[in-house]
């Protein structure tokens, strides 16, 4: 076994005689990769505040100039909005008066099927009140006396103008050849034709 050993030892030997010039090449290589790094570290130390004080002032920028542009983008699509939000408000508006409309149009039909005069209808019937009256004053100038105009009578003093008027139709004289003309005047004040 010494033997074995031996052969072992000078065939190292051997090859370490005949390596020694490629380890020494290798040492030598790895020698100036490790100082070539550690140049590297010594660099990067001195110059790595100033890289970092760049990178700093390039972020800023930047982030200035993604500020404005999203200003810009922000403010466009505000203007969008109100600009959307006016339309749709005179869209609205316009339905709204269409709405208004067809509710007061259907107010009205219910209240001419229930009876109810229209202010049309109030004034027609002050019209023909008023022309009765002046037929009462040509046939029969003192029985009854004109009551004082309003400027414009409400829909309320209707009623007492047509009291008025069936009154002073009662009052006056009644000719024998004439009854039909007071029953005409009663249904011409009360709307019957």
């Amino acid at each position: 076994m010494v033997k074995k050993v031996q052969k072992k030892s000078s065939a190292a030997a051997t090859a370490a005689a005949s390596a020694s010039p490629l380890s020494g090449a290798i040492r030598e290589s790895a020698q100036q990769i490790w100082l070539a790094g550690l140049g590297a570290f010594s660099k990067a130390q001195a110059e790595g505040g100033k890289a970092f004080e760049t990178l700093v002032k390039e972020g800023l920028s930047i982030q200035r100039k993604t500020q404005s542009v999203a200003e810009e983008r922000i403010n466009e699509a505000t203007q969008r909005m109100s600009s959307m939000a006016n339309e749709i408000g005179n869209k609205a508006a316009g339905q709204w008066d269409k709405l208004e409309n067809i509710f007061e149009d259907r107010v009205a039909k219910a209240l001419g099927k229930l009876g109810v005069p229209s202010a049309r209808d109030i004034e027609m019937l002050m019209e023909r009140i008023d022309a009765l009256t002046q037929q009462v004053h040509q046939f029969h100038p003192g029985a009854v006396t004109k009551p004082a105009k309003a400027a414009k009578p409400a829909a309320k003093k209707a009623p007492a103008r047509k009291a008025a008027v069936k009154t002073a139709v009662k009052a006056a004289p009644k000719a024998p050849a004439k009854k039909a003309a007071p029953r005409k005047a009663a249904k011409a004040a009360t709307g019957q034709d």
